[in-house]
């Protein structure tokens, strides 16, 4: 496959975005600015920023700003390690705004596919160059002009579209897998809110106890009425807690020998975390379908491990003494809001003991009722986790295929292409 050689700037555009004043930023409104969070950079795709409240913008702004569905999108600030050269898509028109902090990518159609251009943009080769080339400063920054510069090799028109569209069809795939797994988790979510937060599981005629007048009695270690039946406890009394242990970082690599390496909440993703690194001298595990808490800062992220690992010092592994992950995962889940609102106080949590994990204060339901929404919500966690392997495999596929495929090392099959 013969590859041609061309700077950025003579193929596509970047233009940079509106400096938007904060007098204008409000809680509600019409219109969202685009920020730096709006990039999910571990997966390369958009996401909706729920860092802030304040990302409306209530102010004028010239129409050119105003992003349409499709439109590609990269960041020109570094917040995050690995940032830079990120893409994302636009999702839908007519809402986002953009700002200073992201450009826009402008193909040249007869010399460009948009959908090959965004693997393109977020490709090693040109990763590389716009970090090489970045304003060394604590926030790294780039710029459309250093985006222009960045030399590339790429493929007559047809061989990109090709391309492009293997991987996008590789990308809808992950994309729709995720869908499913956050309908399945809200599904299970709202019953165990509905159950556990409530108080309204079924009771024995299948009505819902509390509003159906099920027996409430005040428990004086919690503070509050519980159903006739259930207990206090704290965490321990319900799980078995492992807390981990970094080996030597010399063991540490990225080449997949050892055994899969979990430091901390950097490496989770939005369920199971990301494949990052790995170590040759394990010292504390988890096993697949184990809980994985941060116990550092951000203390209580939870994520499920996919697959037997090494765990760091910034995480514990949790499973159930009562046979129920479905129902602990929701307690730890609750357990994290708390920190979170914490947080959001300015009550800091930098690191939690074990002891304070352990000694976590919990409602300890019915035997009867933890058995009634495991069967439900054990087929979904089941799902979730196959949707999840056929992610990791999808995402190992089409990382393996990029660099080949820019490189022009691999070429697409008209056929395969088609499918």
């Amino acid at each position: 496959m013969e590859l041609k050689k061309y700077k950025l700037g003579e193929i596509l555009d970047v233009t940079r975005g509106a400096s938007l004043s904060g007098e204008f930023y409000a809680t509600e409104g019409k219109y969202i600015r685009l920020t730096c969070g709006n990039f999910d950079y571990q997966n390369n795709c958009f996401k909706e920023n729920k860092s802030k409240d304040n990302l409306y913008y209530i102010g004028d702004f010239k129409p050119e700003f105003l992003m349409e569905e499709g439109d590609i999108i990269t960041p020109l600030t570094e917040q995050a390690i690995g940032l830079l050269g990120s893409t994302a898509i636009i999702p839908e028109s007519g809402k986002y705004i953009q700002s200073q902090d992201v450009a826009k990518i402008i193909c040249k159609e007869e010399l460009l596919d948009k959908d090959f251009v965004f693997y393109l943009i977020s490709s090693t080769l040109v990763k590389q160059q716009l970090s090489a080339a970045a304003q060394q400063t604590k926030i790294r920054h780039t710029s459309p002009d250093k985006i222009r510069d960045c030399t590339v090799w790429i493929p007559e028109l047809t061989e990109q579209k090709r391309i492009g569209k293997l991987l996008r069809s590789l990308d809808r795939k992950i994309e729709l897998n995720r869908a499913i797994n956050q309908n399945l988790e809200a599904l299970a979510k709202q019953l165990y809110d509905y159950w556990f937060v409530q108080f309204d599981f079924p009771d024995e005629n299948g009505r819902p106890y509390k509003s159906s007048g099920g027996k409430m009695v005040w428990n004086d270690k919690l503070k509050r009425e519980i159903p006739e039946g259930w207990d206090d406890g704290i965490l321990i009394d319900i799980a078995n807690i492992t807390m981990g242990q970094s080996p030597d970082g010399s063991s540490y690599n990225e080449v997949g020998e050892g055994m899969l390496f979990y430091q901390g909440s950097t490496d989770f993703g939005m369920r199971f975390p990301s494949v990052r690194q790995y170590t040759t001298a394990p010292s504390r595990f988890a096993k697949k379908g184990d809980i994985l808490m941060s116990v550092r800062a951000p203390v209580g992220s939870i994520n499920i491990a996919n697959n037997d690992c090494c765990i760091g010092r910034g995480l514990s592994a949790i499973n159930s003494k009562l046979g129920s992950i479905s129902h602990l995962y929701y307690i730890l889940n609750d357990l994290r809001i708390a920190f979170d609102q914490r947080n959001a106080a300015g009550t800091t949590f930098g690191s939690i003991t074990k002891e304070d994990l352990y000694s976590l204060p919990i409602i300890i339901p019915s035997d009867e009722v933890i058995r009634a929404f495991d069967k439900i919500c054990s087929p979904m966690f089941d799902r979730q986790m196959i949707l999840g392997e056929e992610i990791d495999i999808l995402t190992k596929q089409r990382d393996e295929l990029l660099p080949h495929l820019m490189n022009g090392q691999v070429s697409v099959n008209s056929d395969l292409s088609d499918d």
